[in-house]
């Protein structure tokens, strides 16, 4: 399951997530035996999982989200990525996505800083300029390619979910 682990002005609407809602949500998913993937947007939001994870509410090694390019967040850019990758605990996985034109250049910033990478329609509609993509088929296949192009290969789903103790 994924926790937002902050609040956040999203548009023009506030996405509100209180620590104490966090750290409930966070139990639960311990309880019942799911991994939360910690979405953070910001600096301040990579504390608060910090927090969850010293606070036991999190198991395991953690699996954080760096979510880049959303207004009001942190920018899509190379030296954000490096810095909140930088503020991560030393044991977590992680990947990273951007939304909109930015998301396949972070695609493959987050591979060539060692993590994993995300893209799918919820993130982003065009396979480039001005052309709708048709499924999220035609995002991964382009993500694939230019990991690959870089040099790297992609997990099958059975990797993923070993790597990722899923």
């Amino acid at each position: 399951c994924t926790l937002d682990c902050g609040s956040m002005n999203f548009g023009d609407a506030v996405v509100v997530n209180r620590v104490r809602d966090l750290e409930r949500m966070a139990a639960i998913a311990k309880r019942v035996g799911v991994k939360p993937e910690l979405e953070v947007f910001d600096f301040g939001q990579i504390e608060i999982a910090k927090h969850l994870i010293a606070a036991g509410l999190v198991s395991g090694r953690p699996l954080f989200q760096l979510c880049l390019g959303i207004s009001w967040g942190a920018p899509a850019t190379t030296e954000s990525m490096a810095a909140m990758k930088a503020a991560l605990p030393a044991d977590a996985d992680w990947a990273a996505f951007a939304i909109s034109r930015n998301e396949f250049p972070m695609v493959a910033q987050s591979w060539l800083l060692g993590g994993h990478v995300r893209v799918g329609m919820e993130d982003n509609l065009c396979i480039r300029k001005g052309e709708l993509c048709r499924d999220n088929a035609q995002l991964v296949e382009r993500a694939v390619a230019i990991v690959g192009s870089l040099g790297g290969t992609v997990a099958t789903a059975q990797e993923a979910r070993t790597m990722l103790a899923v």
